[in-house]
């Protein structure tokens, strides 16, 4: 019994010199966080100048073939800041026939350029500043209208249809028509029919006008309030229905139909919206309502355009042809 004592003193003994002979253990250190990379801001791509702005575009391409005839691409492409009203490939094409054409010719460079510069404005004008304005000052030296009317704006009678066009040296608003500038003598006399030849949506309404041998009456003093289809209102007529008005045959039926979009006198669109009802010139009246905002001739017809002055009157643009009650 003494000796088993004596050797479990022994084991304990050598256990704890084992012990006291071990190496000390050693605690791991945790790894340093990976540093996350600092995020590069992606650089904004550099902007064009105006005419690279505009032949990239790919709309644009009359407008810079007459930017190049006119030998104004080098002034365009300068330090500016310039704020140009584009007119679109489709506003030139609806010029009269070979209108663009002759103003591309050599000896029509001066009156090309006097156009272009017509649609030019110095200093970066943004869409929220326009819309602010009535006028502006082009680098022609003659002032463009500028107006707001059912929710869009219209420089002189063109609808802006795209704003606010970015460039290193300015900015781009597009229109859908070529604005031509007033002559000194169109200063003087700019008639009912004068504007409705120049402006080239009406080139059927015209059509019809010296058919009934009404043109003489639209250029006189009168004052006279017009309410002018655009050619889609008279395209939307059923087929055949403005070739046969034509004919001399139906000359009265024309007549008629001109006379009830014409009233007497100047009213402007702010005195149209106030009124159920107006006399035309034929002596039959046509409705006036206005629902949401919008202002319709005989309830169904709509006013797109307004307050397009004249010396003698004004037009309010309609799109469709109003017929007279039988």
């Amino acid at each position: 019994m003494k000796r088993n004592s004596l050797l479990v003193g022994l084991l304990a003994a050598v256990s704890m010199v084992l012990a006291a002979c071990a190496p000390a253990a050693t605690s791991t250190p945790a790894p340093e966080p990976t540093a996350m990379p600092e995020p590069t801001a992606t650089p904004k791509p550099e902007l064009a100048d105006i005419v690279d702005t505009a032949v990239a575009d790919g709309r644009f391409t009359t407008l810079v073939a007459a930017v190049q005839a006119a030998g104004l691409v080098e002034t365009l492409k300068g330090e500016g800041p310039f704020t140009v009203f584009a007119p679109t490939d489709d506003a030139f094409a609806a010029l009269p026939e070979g209108t663009v054409e002759s103003l591309l010719l050599p000896e029509n460079k001066q009156a090309l350029t006097d156009i272009l510069l017509y649609h030019v404005v110095s200093g970066k004008v943004m869409a929220a500043d326009v819309t602010g304005l009535e006028s502006a000052p082009t680098v022609l030296g003659k002032d463009i209208a500028i107006k707001v009317d059912m929710g869009n704006v219209y420089i002189n009678d063109a609808k802006v249809i795209i704003t606010d066009i970015e460039t290193s040296n300015g900015v781009i608003h597009v229109i859908d028509a070529v604005i031509l500038p007033p002559s000194d003598e169109a200063a003087e006399s700019n008639t009912i029919v004068d504007i409705a030849v120049a402006d080239g949506r009406f080139t059927t309404l015209v059509a019809a006008l010296q058919a009934a041998e009404l043109v003489e009456t639209l250029s006189g003093e009168g004052p006279f309030t017009v309410f002018a289809p655009t050619n889609d209102a008279f395209a939307a007529l059923p087929a055949g229905t403005v070739e046969n008005l034509l004919k001399p045959e139906n000359k009265q039926a024309l007549t008629d139909i001109l006379l009830y979009h014409v009233v007497s006198g100047k009213v402007m669109a702010a005195d149209v919206v106030g009124l159920p009802s107006a006399a035309t010139v034929l002596g039959k009246d046509i409705t006036i309502t206005v629902k949401d905002g919008k202002v319709f001739l005989n309830d169904t017809v709509e006013v797109i355009i307004t307050d397009i002055e004249a010396s003698n009157g004004v037009i309010h643009v309609i799109d469709a042809v109003l017929l007279p009650p039988q």
